[in-house]
């Protein structure tokens, strides 16, 4: 039986939690105005119609900043990687949040430092997706530990690493190899790295 179709939340958007069993690769099929709250509603094609990504402010900058500010000039077919990120805080607290980690029409990694506080600005590194159209509703398992391993990457903390090994091991990723290594090969040598006070 399926858990990841049991779990999804009741409620007239993504969520986060809808993210739990891991990243999700996206359609863009249309983009909406919203309300005053939540100004924006990406409907996606492998999502309901019902329930649209309504980013957060963090990712409509983003997007902005990789695609345009004007929605009607994205790309055709444009897609993106969205994650449940364990740290974006609401209210000065850890709760979970949707956050993108890959977009499709965009020329090699993109970066860009964005203000998470008043006296704190956190880097995003956005990588790049294939501009096909996906041909499944589910990245392929070589997508997902390509995308897992590209977080290992950026990964800053050994908690990080834990929980994409975590995220890993959900999906049956572990053994998946990419560029010659497995992702729990990965995810350890990234953790001894951290531990050594290093980057790759």
């Amino acid at each position: 039986m399926d858990l990841s179709k049991t779990i999804i939340a009741k409620s007239d958007q993504l969520n986060a939690d809808d993210l739990l069993t891991g990243p999700r690769t996206f359609t863009v099929l249309e983009v909406r105005e919203g309300s005053e709250e939540q100004p924006v509603s990406i409907v996606l094609k492998e999502w309901p119609r019902n329930r649209p990504f309504k980013p957060s402010k963090t990712v409509q900058r983003i997007l902005a900043y990789c695609w345009g500010a004007e929605t009607d000039d994205w790309p055709e077919d444009a897609r993106m990687t969205l994650f449940r990120d364990e740290k974006v805080k609401w209210a000065g607290e850890e709760v979970g949040g949707i956050r993108v980690s890959h977009l499709s029409h965009i020329k090699g990694q993109q970066k860009i430092a964005l203000q998470e506080s008043k006296h704190k600005k956190t880097l995003h590194t956005i990588h790049p997706l294939p501009d096909a159209p996906a041909t499944t509703t589910e990245p392929t398992p070589a997508e997902l530990a390509t995308q897992v391993v590209a977080a290992l990457a950026d990964a800053t903390t050994e908690d990080e690493v834990r929980e994409w090994g975590n995220r890993a091991h959900a999906r049956n990723l572990l053994d998946v190899e990419v560029d010659g290594e497995s992702v729990r090969d990965h995810v350890t040598k990234r953790l001894a790295e951290l531990a050594q006070g290093g980057a790759a």
